[in-house]
C-alpha cells in the first residue's frame, strides 16, 4: 500500500490544487455540452416530461414556450460555463458560476418526487430508477462538485481581499506540502 502511495504522490494528486481544478474543468466541459444540447428541438422535446413537473421550473414553457425554454436553459447554463471557467483565474467570478450551477443543479434535482416515470414499475418501483429518474440523478454529484467548488472559490476570494480567513473556514493544504511518512 505505501507503494501505491508513492506512486501517487509522485504522479502529484497531492499538488497543486489538482482536485479542484479537474473538478473545475469537469464541470466547464459539462455546463459547455449540455447548454450545447438544449439547442436543439430533440433536446427541447425530451425535456417537456421533465420541465413540465419541476416544481422550480414549470413556469418555463408558460413564459418561453418549449423551444424558447431549452435556449433559456442553455444560454443559463453557458453562462455559469463561462463563469465557472473565468474562476480559474478570478475567484469572484468562479464564486457566481458556482452558485449558478448549484441553483441549476437544485431546480432539476427537485424534478425528481414530481417525476411519474422516474421509478421502474415493473421491478416494483423506487428504488429501481428509470432512464429519466438516472439522467436526474447524476445532478446530485454535479450539486456536490458545484458546493466543493462555491466553497473553495469563496475561501480564496475571502483570502485574496482580506489579510486573514474567517475562523470558520477550515484550512486548505497548501501546494509544497506532503503528508508525513510519504
Amino acid at each position: 500500500m505505501n507503494l501505491l502511495f508513492r506512486i501517487l504522490i509522485r504522479l502529484g494528486i497531492l499538488k497543486n490544487d489538482l482536485d479542484y481544478h479537474v473538478i473545475r474543468a469537469s464541470m466547464v466541459i459539462i455546463l459547455l455540452f449540455f447548454g450545447y444540447s438544449k439547442w436543439f428541438s430533440y433536446e427541447a422535446q425530451g425535456l417537456v416530461p421533465l420541465i413540465s413537473h419541476g416544481p422550480l421550473i414549470f413556469w418555463l414553457y408558460p413564459v418561453f414556450g418549449i423551444r424558447g425554454a431549452g435556449r433559456f436553459l442553455g444560454t443559463s447554463e453557458w453562462l455559469f460555463c463561462v463563469l465557472l471557467f473565468a474562476g480559474f483565474w478570478n475567484k469572484k467570478l468562479g464564486v457566481l458560476g458556482a452558485l449558478g450551477a448549484c441553483f441549476a443543479l437544485i431546480s432539476t434535482i427537485t424534478i425528481l418526487p414530481f417525476l411519474p416515470d422516474a421509478w421502474a414499475k415493473s421491478v416494483g418501483g423506487f428504488p429501481a430508477m428509470t432512464d429519466l429518474g438516472a439522467f436526474l440523478m447524476k445532478d446530485i454529484g454535479l450539486l456536490a462538485l458545484s458546493l466543493y467548488l462555491l466553497r473553495q472559490d469563496l475561501i480564496r476570494a475571502l483570502r485574496s481581499t482580506t489579510s486573514s480567513v474567517p475562523s470558520s473556514a477550515p484550512y486548505v493544504q497548501q501546494q509544497s506540502e506532503v503528508p508525513h511518512g510519504y
